[in-house]
């Protein structure tokens, strides 16, 4: 069995696991519990959160989308999807001509259709990404609401569009933020047909169940054209590890319902069987090497410890990262006090986790791979800080406040970083502008928190806290560089560069390219997108 799920397996099998479910661990139907009273907050300050809510959605996902041009990779996806679109064949990946195969199609298909609608820019390029990414955030806001009820979502809504990794995937032409999106909403099915939430119980039979199997066959044979065959490892992981668990194997079955398999089917193999068909070298190139040789071996190059992603994660929850250091401390310090966790929070769980410890065992390690735990885990922080945030109060506003502090004291210490960004020097000023942000934003929640007895704070002084993060996406192409002129010398090693298309990108011995190399692409590239 392959390492990360074999050491969960044995781990679940062990007799530690047997007095873990039995005597440590009740499996308990999931409850809300009562909170502080709160009044009800007005109705203008009401309708003041759901704009702040609706902007948070719109300035981080949607905003400035062409400001960059094409970074990496993203010419040579986007271009892809341009020629599936001028030529009509939706089937084989071409970049100038040639097979590519590294990647299924979902990307490919989603820009081909937004070049047709809307013309070829970096935009139009990254704008199924943003969809992707709202439609995500929506999918797990609704699982949110059914499993936990209002409060969280409303915490969620705050939590997970404003982080970095988020804002930077929904504004990168890739395919990390597609497979992200539709294994979500495959794994919110899921947990509608494993009947976790209290309404997917009142309905165990009826046209419900079978439209929940074919949603969640169809997201998942999508994911599957996202990314590949690793969409049905990660589910199939996390509700395997759960059953385990909970001993609950007859609902995990019910994700093997007849629809769901037909649905999965039609989504997913047809392209697959087309594509190997006209394509004898899809097999060995596609499922071969960029699948099993990039996850077993370090032909690929992109080395690095199996603790990388745990850092990963916490800069992608930036500027959120105090707050979810603090709640998972939290967050096991309240399992082992009440030997309880519901079903939902197990499943949500396993699902964050069976992502970080797959990919930790890959040979080939990529920042965009760990991005499907993001979600999970942001959910996860959205419930802990609901119940525990107001009751615990103090602890979570001085962790906040400790951390804003400590990283907005002496702001001068990012002048001493190299920073890079695709090979080129990423500037102290946006840097620091940006560590100012997060520190205002902890500083703002924090104080939420602290004044959440007065009937405003839930519904508006909480959503204000990403105030300062949108003020930068917004400002951040105008303010910039103007900050950059005042703090630029002639001794400064640091400048603004804006990726170009028609720069050669850095070479990062990283893929064994099926087409042209980069290098040799990248001026046919400037003119193929003029």
């Amino acid at each position: 069995m392959h390492p990360p799920f074999g050491l969960l397996y044995k781990f679940a099998q062990s007799n530690v696991a047997r007095k873990l479910r039995a005597d440590y661990i009740h499996i308990v139907q999931s409850s809300h519990p009562a909170q502080e009273s709160v009044g009800a907050a007005s109705f203008p300050v009401r309708i003041a959160g759901y704009f702040l809510v609706l902007a948070t959605l719109y300035v981080c996902y949607f905003s400035h989308l062409g400001v960059v041009g094409f970074v990496g990779n993203e010419a040579h996806y986007a271009s892809i999807g341009r020629a599936m679109a001028d030529s009509g064949d939706w089937v084989t990946p071409r970049l100038f001509g040639r097979p590519w195969f590294e990647k299924p199609p979902l990307y490919y298909w989603s820009a081909a259709v937004s070049f047709k609608l809307f013309g070829v820019s970096a935009a139009t390029a990254r704008l199924p990404c943003a969809i992707y990414a709202l439609l995500a955030t929506l999918a797990l806001a609704w699982l949110a609401l059914r499993l936990y009820g209002a409060e969280t979502v409303r915490w969620l809504f705050l939590l997970l569009p404003v982080t970095v990794a988020m804002i930077a995937f929904s504004h990168d032409a890739v395919m990390d933020m597609p497979f992200t999106a539709t294994l979500t909403i495959a794994m919110v099915c899921a947990a509608e047909l494993l009947r976790l939430s209290p309404r997917s119980n009142s309905d165990r039979a009826g046209p419900s169940t079978f439209l929940r199997a074919i949603l969640f066959g169809f997201f998942l044979g999508l994911a599957a054209l996202a990314k590949g065959p690793v969409a049905l490892v990660l589910c199939g992981g996390a509700v395997l590890f759960w059953a385990l668990i909970t001993a609950r194997w007859r609902d995990a079955l019910r994700l093997f319902h007849p629809a769901a398999i037909l649905a999965f089917c039609a989504t997913a193999l047809p392209w697959y069987i087309l594509c190997a068909r006209r394509n004898p070298a899809f097999f060995g190139t596609f499922i071969v090497e960029h699948n099993f040789k990039r996850y077993f071996t370090p032909e690929f190059e992109h080395l690095h410890p199996a603790w990388y992603y745990i850092p990963v994660l916490l800069l992608g929850c930036l500027p959120w990262a105090p707050a979810a250091i603090w709640a998972a401390v939290q967050g096991v310090m309240h399992v082992r006090k009440s030997r309880t966790i519901s079903p939902p929070t197990l499943l949500v769980v396993l699902w964050s986790l069976i992502v970080l410890c797959f990919f930790s065992f890959s040979r080939t390690k990529m920042p965009g791979y760990v991005l499907p735990a993001l979600p999970p885990a942001t959910l996860l922080l959205a419930r802990i800080c609901e119940r525990l945030a107001f009751e615990r109060r103090k602890s979570f506003a001085a962790t906040l406040a400790i951390a804003a502090v400590a990283g907005c004291a002496r702001p001068q210490w990012i002048g001493h970083l190299h920073l890079e960004f695709d090979g080129r020097a990423v500037s102290p000023v946006l840097m620091t502008v940006f560590l100012l942000a997060v520190g205002a934003s902890n500083v703002i929640l924090a104080a939420g928190v602290l004044w959440a007895k007065k009937e405003w704070a839930h519904s508006l002084v909480i959503p204000l806290s990403a105030l300062p993060i949108l003020f930068v996406l917004i400002t951040g192409p105008a303010l910039v560089p103007k900050l950059q002129a005042l703090h630029s010398s002639p001794t400064s090693q640091f400048q603004m560069h804006e990726p170009n298309v028609g720069a050669s990108p850095p070479n990062r011995n990283a893929v064994k390219d099926e087409g042209e190399s980069a290098l040799r692409a990248a001026k046919r590239l400037e003119n193929y997108f003029r």
